[in-house]
């Protein structure tokens, strides 16, 4: 490839959870220090990247699609490079993947960028001189280490950010791909978390989000390392950090230490997301999830109890193997008792490789499995449209992250949509919004004090 050819362009599309975001963001600020820029129009980008999910089917099928049309822009223009990131590409050996798809370039495993650098390198994209820093820098991004820059098409308007904390997971239920695409669980050192917070800080970002498969187990890989209490603490005073969260926890590991500190933090927002899955103990045990449906209620109790006003959200499969009606109807019980902020919820899809789908008959039909799903979702919207109405003709504090359709929109503390209009600029800044209209997936306001809240000074304004 001559000087005339190198790329100058990149678009990266992202499928799947936040960590697949941050991944995403992480990779295109490495982008960013070589020197290309970000194309809105994925097409007629030099180097189009394709950041994949396969926690279930169509996820994946998606990813297939985009790769077919991909084939056509590729067989148009070949000085095209073709990547693909994530857990489609996993920690395994991607030879079969090459075979499948030759037309790829470059195949990139969650979180490490190295072969996408190398694949340049061997291109000749970069002067020789450039080279040893861009190792250097390579090595550096395999830990996520505090020197991320924002991508230029982010920067001045991203307000709230993902900071991974523990990569992979070893817990393996028995229906979940990650441990076989991101790996053993691995925590990453405190002194790099607080140094990415504080740059992001510098960078503008007002709400920083804690990321892990299981987020509460952070630190317990590391020998006398420490907790996730432990990192709430020591970033809780970063400067221009007005908010803190964390996602997503794992009923096991959430201890009174962690939910003491959740509620004594003023930035450490009243927010917990902890998966139920299946509110019927034979099911939960053969997903191997390792509690009971009455050790999780305990649990809401416990957090209920030591966190005011805390909103908690849950993740439900339904149609897992083997799951009866009699079962399922213990799912929709423990959720219309629990009365929960927010249930994602999903039909159960076989993986490749998982202990679910070696041993156990995928044997609720697609019909049902739909059925059980809306139904669900029924429910949860009648329990959240309850919920919110409690909300009406209050004041919620507002941190205003972007505008959408002529209206600012923002998320109180507890995590909940709301939007509202005003002339002034409300980015990234606290808003008192008075709530004049509920509904179960986002709220609508005014605001009732035009006295904005200091960034400058989120320590007092927490």
């Amino acid at each position: 490839m001559t000087n005339t050819d190198r790329p100058g362009t990149y678009h990266i599309r992202t499928w799947g959870c936040q960590m697949n975001e941050a991944d995403s963001q992480r990779l295109a600020s490495s982008l960013e220090r070589r020197g290309l820029t970000y194309s809105e129009d994925a097409d007629s980008a030099d180097i189009i990247i394709l950041n994949t999910c396969v926690v279930r089917q169509s996820a994946e099928n998606r990813v297939y699609g985009r790769l077919g049309q991909l084939k056509v822009l590729k067989e148009q223009k070949p000085s095209k490079i073709i990547g693909v990131m994530g857990c489609l590409v996993g920690l395994r050996d991607p030879l079969p993947l090459q075979k499948k798809y030759p037309f790829i370039d470059v195949f990139i495993p969650p979180s490490d960028p190295a072969p996408l650098i190398d694949f340049l390198h061997h291109l000749g994209l970069e002067q020789d001189s450039r080279r040893e820093e861009t190792q250097r820098l390579a090595k550096r991004y395999a830990l996520q280490d505090g020197d991320l820059i924002i991508p230029a098409h982010e920067r001045g308007t991203l307000v709230s950010a993902h900071v991974p904390v523990v990569y992979g997971c070893s817990h393996a239920c028995s229906f979940c791909i990650i441990p076989y695409r991101r790996g053993v669980e691995h925590s990453r050192p405190l002194d790099d978390i607080q140094a990415e917070v504080r740059a992001l800080a510098n960078q503008g970002v007002r709400e920083v989000t804690l990321l892990g498969q299981i987020v509460d187990r952070y630190g317990m890989d590391i020998p006398d390392g420490p907790d996730l209490s432990d990192l709430l603490t020591a970033i809780h005073d970063t400067s221009g950090i007005m908010r803190i969260r964390f996602l997503t926890s794992h009923p096991n590991w959430i201890t009174d230490k962690l939910l003491d500190t959740v509620g004594s933090l003023p930035k450490v927002m009243p927010h917990i997301e902890v998966p139920l899955q299946a509110g019927d103990d034979s099911v939960l045990q053969r997903m191997k999830r390792g509690y009971t449906q009455q050790e999780y209620r305990s649990l809401v109790y416990r957090i209920r109890s030591r966190i005011p006003e805390v909103a908690i959200h849950t993740d439900i499969i339904v149609g897992f193997p083997g799951e009866t009606a009699a079962q399922y109807d213990q799912t929709v019980r423990t959720l219309a008792e629990l009365k929960l902020d927010k249930a994602h919820l999903a039909m159960y899809s076989p993986r490749p490789g998982t202990l679910s789908a070696r041993s156990m008959p995928d044997d609720v039909p697609l019909s049902e499995k739909k059925q059980r799903l809306h139904n669900l979702d029924d429910l949860q919207r009648q329990i959240v449209s309850e919920i919110n109405r409690k909300f009406l003709g209050q004041t919620v504090e507002v941190l205003v992250e972007d505008k959408h359709q002529e209206k600012w929109r923002g998320r109180t503390p507890q995590n909940k949509l709301v939007f509202f209009e005003d002339p002034e600029n409300w980015r990234g800044k606290l808003a008192r919004v008075e709530i004049t209209r509920t509904g179960p997936y986002s709220m609508q306001g005014r605001i009732n004090d035009l006295e904005m809240i200091n960034i400058r000074n989120p320590v007092s304004s927490a």
